[in-house]
């Protein structure tokens, strides 16, 4: 196992480096175009025809639609599942024949970091590992939650290990994963594109977080998004850390806009080197739509990733 004492350290010195590039980078940056509605599939049929790869949708990106719309679209462009919508929401949305990729819990605010929250992140999991069982979802959320005044890095690694060693004996029972999100602490512009201040921001304090928890049940969320502004190199982070991965995420960046030509991620290698790991869970498009038609832009990110 890694030391996790030297990632800490090694992290202080990553936030002091990242957050000098940054200013430099905003200081000579330029505007890039804003997306327009580029190739997208125009009919209504469905665009994933390959199926290496298991897709979701996450609900919140995709509001004021409901969830019960949100289902029906993706269930003729033909992804399989969604994920980040109401609990109440479950019971119509399954009943469509949709199915539920991964559960809420406590949220990424409060966290397990913090002893505080310690009664309530472990009947939020809890909760999340109920509903999962009911609607056969594969996973339940955990984030480590906001840095906090006076608790080291040293505490919080050993606060959020010792809460979730407490609730995923729960978990295996049901058998039910727990996924940790890592999260990028670098972008300020919208309170869903970055989250400043968030204690899980590197991968490899992370993994370290995993392999205490020490369970083939507690694995990592990889969001694609967040993974290339923190650390980029995505392909090499996703054959090294696939071992643990649970669930992925995507988003086009910068902005957290869809997987179209305005954004510096090229999705299709990465994707192929995600099924190349043999992973069989689900990859959900979590960005939040720019073009007119929000449907559209949904049916060209399906179709990007269907490898």
């Amino acid at each position: 196992m890694t030391n996790p004492i030297t990632n800490l350290n090694r992290r202080n010195w990553l936030r002091s480096g990242v957050a000098t590039a940054a200013a430099l980078l905003a200081a000579g940056s330029t505007a890039l175009p804003t997306a327009t509605a580029a190739e997208a599939p125009d009919d209504d049929g469905p665009v994933i025809t390959n199926r290496r790869i298991r897709q979701s949708v996450m609900g919140w990106c995709f509001k004021p639609m409901g969830s019960v719309e949100l289902a029906k679209h993706c269930q003729q462009i033909g992804i399989e599942a969604i994920e980040g919508i109401p609990a109440s929401d479950y019971p119509a949305v399954t009943k469509l024949g949709m199915k539920i990729s991964l559960t809420g819990s406590h949220g990424f605010a409060k966290g397990p970091l913090d002893p505080d929250n310690h009664a309530m992140v472990e009947a939020k999991l809890r909760e999340g590992i109920d509903q999962a069982v009911q609607f056969g979802a594969p996973n339940v959320i955990t984030f480590t939650g906001m840095t906090k005044t006076g608790i080291s890095e040293q505490a919080a690694f050993k606060n959020c290990v010792d809460c979730w060693k407490r609730v995923v004996p729960y978990a295996e029972e049901k058998g039910v994963g727990i996924v940790l999100e890592h999260l990028n602490t670098r972008d300020d512009s919208h309170p869903m594109k970055g989250h400043p201040g968030y204690w899980g921001d590197d991968l490899a304090l992370c993994a370290d977080l995993i392999k205490a928890v020490d369970s083939p049940q507690f694995k990592l969320l990889f969001d694609i998004y967040h993974v290339q502004i923190m650390h980029g190199d995505l392909i090499r982070n996703i054959r090294q850390y696939h071992p643990i991965v649970g669930h992925y995420h995507t988003a086009g960046n910068p902005g957290r806009k869809e997987l179209d030509e305005t954004q510096e991620i090229f999705y299709p290698p990465v994707i192929r080197a995600i099924v190349e790991t043999g992973y069989k869970g689900y990859l959900a498009q979590e960005f939040i739509p720019t073009w007119d038609d929000p449907v559209a832009a949904l049916r060209h990110a399906a179709k990007v990733c269907d490898v």
